[in-house]
């Protein structure tokens, strides 16, 4: 009979010492899980933080296109003849009568058309970064996408 309760006790105890690694392997798990919402809270507002600069930054690049249309679209009106503003016609009309000899007009047209070639030159260069700021925000837009289906899917 003492042979049968030590046995009843030393499976209650076994029970007992079963319970409590289960309990330890609950509060380990629970934080775990607590630790892993807090990493996925942290990089959520790094994501929204990152992507609310990734708008900031295309409309900054929609503002500097809208522009640089609006400077080629004066440019391309003074190359044309079609001077848009009364005041920029008089005052070029005045510069011309003020040349009084041919020297004159050979300075002024080879000074002219040194600032056409730099503005032709800024106007390429300002192409050629906004290809290179579209592609990187097509870019970057793919990830956020990529990383939004990702975490979304559970990855």
């Amino acid at each position: 009979m003492t042979e049968g309760i030590d046995q009843s006790t030393a499976l209650t105890q076994q029970w007992l010492t079963e319970i409590q690694t289960l309990k330890q392997q609950l509060v380990e798990q629970q934080r775990d899980r607590h630790t892993a919402w807090e990493s996925a809270q942290k990089w959520r507002k790094l994501y929204n933080t990152e992507a609310e600069q990734r708008r900031t930054d295309a409309n900054l690049a929609q503002q500097a296109i809208a522009s640089l249309k609006a400077e080629i679209h004066q440019l391309k009106g003074l190359e044309t003849g079609i001077l848009v503003d009364g005041k920029a016609t008089t005052e070029a009309q005045q510069k011309i009568q003020q040349i009084q000899s041919i020297e004159d007009l050979q300075t002024k047209l080879i000074a002219i058309m040194k600032e056409r070639d730099r503005l032709q030159q800024a106007l390429k260069t300002e192409q050629e970064n906004h290809a290179q700021t579209r592609q990187s925000l097509t870019t970057a837009l793919g990830d956020a996408i990529d990383s939004l289906t990702r975490e979304r899917n559970g990855e």
